[in-house]
């Protein structure tokens, strides 16, 4: 495999120089001897080994290989996770703030890198489509509608898939941009191996002139690595200062090898495992379906298994201890349902007990109390009052939710699942929205003083 930061480390270790320079440990530590081989590979920016924000070196050619990977103008590693490449996204499409159209369904690290860059969302609430049990699709119409109101908007940012895996129509969503001359940035956090399912469902592929992609959370990588996505060639020129803006200046080697070893393997094996992968879960899905598990409905990612359990009368809390009663660990199990991240390393056994664990879920199911069954949070259209900057640069102060109707959120406040905000800095606080944040749990708010 042509791995350039990994042959890199090696070479430069084969010399035995003594090192006089970062990390402390020199590879060589006694307290870090359970991290075995991989401290040798922790390495720093020397001139061996490239310097990441400097777009040299090793560091380069990896990514100049992920971007012949991805088909894209640029393709840029962050070792800062998603929220990197999100941040930087940001800033290249809205160097100096301004408006941005933006699909409720949101990150928080989003709304966090708005108030920094002095970014003002101007929101595209989620339809039904997805039923009331999960978060909806940003449609459309409902950009073109708020881009028409709003003509001053730099850009629309979407989420797409949600953490359901539920997705929104990228291509039609980025022709009707495209009639406003507005790029389509997508948060694409748990869609990194979209493009090597068939048929692919890359947002580039559809329209997107960004994406970021949380590497980590569906491919072989080291928790924390991620790659920020570029088609449209005018922000290439500013990538890297917008990633160094908000980066670290110390990036992990060891994250960024392995998203250069993963890139290797998605080259060699990427396309074949997913397919693989696909056929397994959609015969999971179709067992889900066939015991009445409520699935969302619509276009979804096909390898995210989420599922509603309360729509069945049996709570997401019962769900999770079935699951481990199985042992299984979910990526979420609570409230009214089950979040699965399957990937091509989980085994036969892995798939065979879940099928364990959803026969005993489905003998479980009761009559259902509709009480268990809440509506997506979010419905309504904020009433806005201060910019996330205003808001979140503000005296605060804490209250109680009980006590806040009225009053004017500092922070994003956003239960996961369903990852949509109830309330944004900025925003009024709702009779309706303090009702769900107590029913998500939240007893106390900070809001502007």
């Amino acid at each position: 495999m042509n791995t350039p930061i990994y042959n890199a480390i090696i070479q430069h270790n084969k010399k035995h120089r003594s090192a006089f320079h970062m990390p402390a440990h020199k590879g060589a530590a006694d307290c870090l001897a359970p991290l075995g081989d991989a401290l040798k590979l922790d390495m720093t920016e020397i001139p061996d080994t490239g310097s990441l924000f400097d777009g040299e070196g090793a560091t380069a050619e990896a990514e100049r290989l992920a971007a012949e990977l991805f088909g894209t103008a640029g393709s840029f590693m962050s070792a800062g996770g998603c929220t990197l490449c999100i941040q930087a996204m940001l800033r290249l499409a809205l160097p100096r703030g301004g408006k941005i159209i933006c699909g409720r369904v949101i990150h928080r690290a989003a709304i966090n890198a708005m108030a920094l860059l002095d970014i003002a969302p101007v929101w595209v609430m989620p339809d039904n489509s997805a039923g009331p049990e999960f978060a909806g699709r940003i449609t459309a119409d409902a950009v073109a509608e708020m881009l028409e109101q709003n003509p001053d908007a730099k850009a629309v940012y979407i989420t797409t898939p949600d953490y359901f895996g539920v997705m929104s129509d990228v291509a039609a969503i980025s022709a009707k941009a495209k009639k406003y001359d507005v790029p389509v940035i997508v948060d694409n956090a748990h869609g990194a191996h979209l493009q090597f399912l068939d048929p692919s469902f890359s947002p580039l592929a559809r329209g997107a002139a960004m994406s970021a992609d949380s590497a980590h959370k569906t491919l072989p990588v080291l928790t924390g690595g991620a790659w920020l996505n570029i088609a449209d060639k005018q922000y290439l020129p500013g990538v890297r200062a917008a990633m160094a803006l908000f980066g670290s200046t110390s990036p992990s080697y060891l994250i960024m090898l392995s998203l250069d070893l993963c890139r290797a393997w998605l080259m060699e094996s990427g396309t074949d495992a997913m397919t693989r992968l696909a056929v397994k879960t959609d015969h999971i899905k179709k067992i889900m379906r066939e015991k009445g598990f409520v699935l969302p409905p619509g276009e979804c990612d096909p390898l995210r298994l989420a599922f509603n359990t309360a729509a069945v009368g049996l709570s997401g809390d019962k769900a999770g201890q079935i699951l481990r009663e199985n042992n299984i660990e979910p990526e979420y199990a609570g409230r009214e349902g089950v979040i699965l991240i399957p990937s091509p390393f989980n085994t036969y056994i892995d798939f065979e007990r879940l099928e364990c664990a959803l026969e005993t879920m489905a003998a479980s199911f009761v009559v259902v109390d509709k009480d268990l069954v809440t509506e997506t949070p979010g419905a309504e259209q904020p009433n806005v009052e201060l910019t996330p900057r205003q808001a979140l640069l503000a005296e605060k102060v804490t209250v109680l939710v009980a006590e806040s109707v009225g009053k004017i959120a500092c922070k994003a406040v956003c239960p996961c699942p369903p990852a949509i905000p109830i309330v944004m800095p900025g925003e009024v606080i709702t009779a309706q929205a303090a009702t769900l944040l107590l029913a998500h749990g939240f007893s106390n708010i900070n809001v502007v003083k």
